[in-house]
């Protein structure tokens, strides 16, 4: 049974920057897709960024030049680098391990951007 475990949230003032990290239990983080999701209070999921087993990388256009997607197989372990950030990151932050028609989520970090 794969576990994901994200860690890094907090609060940070606007233009700050946070490292998210999602580790893996449980079985080789290599063998997945993965991706980062954000749920603001109150609206729905979205996408974030996705990183496949190849190391191609994709982002919201909300993040692209502001958040880095990375992997480290190694380590077990997905990073999501968030810089300049905005009051309009605020949000719980999840990620996603991706194969086939499987799916599995962690428990999600909070995120707040606030002077």
């Amino acid at each position: 049974q794969v576990q994901l475990v994200e860690s890094g949230g907090g609060l940070v003032q606007p233009g700050g920057s946070l490292r998210l990290s999602c580790a893996a239990s449980g079985s080789m983080l290599s063998i997945f897709d993965m991706g980062w999701y954000r749920q603001p209070s109150g609206k729905q999921r979205e996408l974030v960024a996705t990183i496949s087993r190849g190391d191609s990388t994709k982002y919201a256009d909300s993040v692209k030049g502001r958040f880095t997607i990375s992997r480290d197989n190694a380590k077990n372990t997905v990073y999501l680098q968030m810089n300049s950030l905005k009051s309009e990151d605020t949000a719980a932050y999840y990620c996603k391990a991706y194969r086939g028609g499987l799916e599995l989520w962690g428990q999600g970090t909070q995120v707040t951007v606030s002077s």
